[in-house]
């Protein structure tokens, strides 16, 4: 099992670079591979089972999208084919059809999903988030310049129960096609959410094994869903 984090010397805004460490400590047995911006990325040469990106400056999304624009192809071919993708963050829009500036002009994206996005650097968006997603409920947080659009209605990866979607009119949050999972949401997520990070696992076929420090993680996370839904914390 091979999984490829993509671009860590610029894409680790947020210690969300953590999802990687944690996953490795909970799948110590898979192969993790790291592509930097001067190197050719190893989906593109055999394959991976699961990619991952982080949230970025706005600054280097402008250079990793010239970095991915040949390997667009092969990106849309891998989600056809169920590859896993976790995208965390602004990472969100690189996939995007383009991100527009305050003065109206535009970085054209990979344009692999149907999105868009609207920075605002004078603006910054932070808030919590509690979103459900199949038979669980996602916390996490928000920390951007910037808010995507579009029609996500059927494509998105969890409702929204508290804080905002996508943009502040939406209640769905990320985008979601196959195993492609791509969510503004921060934590980082995996460790803040041990369900998500088992059903992350099933998908890569580990099953019926304890999480990294499964005990406290959940512990950490029961405690956390009562404070976001507004609850009396219990610490018995």
């Amino acid at each position: 099992m091979k999984i490829e984090i993509l671009f860590p010397e610029v894409a680790n805004l947020y210690g969300d670079i953590f999802n990687m460490k944690y996953l490795q400590q909970c799948v110590p047995e898979a192969e993790f591979v790291e592509a930097s911006l001067e190197s050719e990325p190893t989906f593109s040469i055999e394959q991976v089972e699961m990619l991952y990106m982080g949230p970025m400056t706005e600054r280097s999304q402008e250079l990793v999208i010239a970095k991915l624009v040949p390997y667009k192809e092969k990106l849309i071919e891998m989600i056809e084919s169920n590859v896993i993708f976790l995208i965390t963050g602004n990472a969100i829009e690189i996939f995007g059809q383009f991100i527009e500036k305050e003065d109206g002009s535009k970085i054209e994206a990979l344009g692999i999903i149907d999105t868009y996005a609207k920075r605002d650097m004078f603006h910054r968006y932070n808030s919590l988030i509690l979103g459900k997603m199949l038979d669980m409920k996602i916390v996490g947080f928000k920390n951007q310049f910037s808010h995507s659009f579009g029609d996500h209605g059927t494509n998105y990866l969890f409702e929204v129960l508290r804080g905002d979607g996508l943009n502040p009119q939406s209640k769905y949050e990320g985008f979601r096609k196959n195993n492609f999972m791509a969510t503004y949401t921060l934590g980082p997520i995996l460790i803040m959410n041990p369900d998500f990070a088992r059903y992350v696992m099933n998908l890569l076929g580990v099953q019926k094994r304890e999480l990294a420090f499964e005990e406290q993680a959940r512990k950490a996370y029961k405690i956390r869903l009562v404070e976001f839904e507004n609850k009396r914390v219990d610490l018995s």
